[in-house]
């Protein structure tokens, strides 16, 4: 029986859109838009989420290959990309259900060490009851280790467990570590079938 709803973040809970972030800084295409998505692409990105890297380490990183007008928006895409904050329609309401049915809620998101700063910020976190930030253990879903961390800190049984993510790698770590779970693609009313198939009562 399903006891805990385990949630990703990025483009479950808060909208992750690189065009829009960097569209929102005013870039115009002509003065380097398209290498501006680079940021969200690179190695230094992915280190960030490991917590290998700070967000200055990464950006100065980056920014040894890219033009001296892009400096100031590499630096401002990796330290507020977040602002303002997009919550994905339909996710808060979802989140306040599960918690008013009883349901454990947890986050496990690959993220760098600044989502503790915005993570309160975004409206549905108040919902929940534990977080594990890949930044934080050095690691990064889909490492079956990660999945492992999340049951042991949380005292959790992992067939107990449904897990919501954007990336089917994910989902499948999640499968293989012992959670059922559902890959977020479709939207919301996708995610309320799915949660229903595994027999949490949730509106659909």
């Amino acid at each position: 029986m399903i006891k805990n709803i385990v949630f990703d973040m990025g483009n479950v809970l808060l909208r992750f859109e690189p065009e829009y972030f960097i569209e929102r800084l005013g870039v115009a295409p002509e003065d380097g838009r398209t290498l501006l998505v680079q940021v969200f692409r690179s190695l230094e990105w992915a280190r960030m989420d490991r917590g290998s890297l700070t967000e200055k380490q990464a950006a100065e990183l980056i920014c040894h290959r890219l033009p001296d007008r892009l400096h100031a928006a590499v630096h401002s895409l990796t330290d507020q990309w977040e602002r303002p904050i997009l919550s994905v329609e339909g996710t808060y309401e979802l989140v306040e259900e599960l918690k008013n049915l009883g349901y454990g809620l947890y986050l496990l998101s690959n993220a760098s060490y600044r989502q503790h700063d915005y993570w309160p910020l975004i409206p549905c976190s108040k919902f929940f009851d534990g977080t594990l930030i890949s930044a934080d253990v050095k690691l990064v879903k889909p490492q079956p280790e990660i999945y492992r961390l999340l049951f042991k800190k949380f005292s959790l049984k992992p067939e107990e467990c449904f897990f919501v993510d954007d990336s089917p790698a994910n989902v499948e770590g999640a499968l293989y570590c012992g959670m059922t779970g559902a890959v977020f693609n479709d939207g919301v009313p996708a995610l309320r079938k799915a949660l229903r198939e595994a027999g949490v009562p949730v509106a659909v």
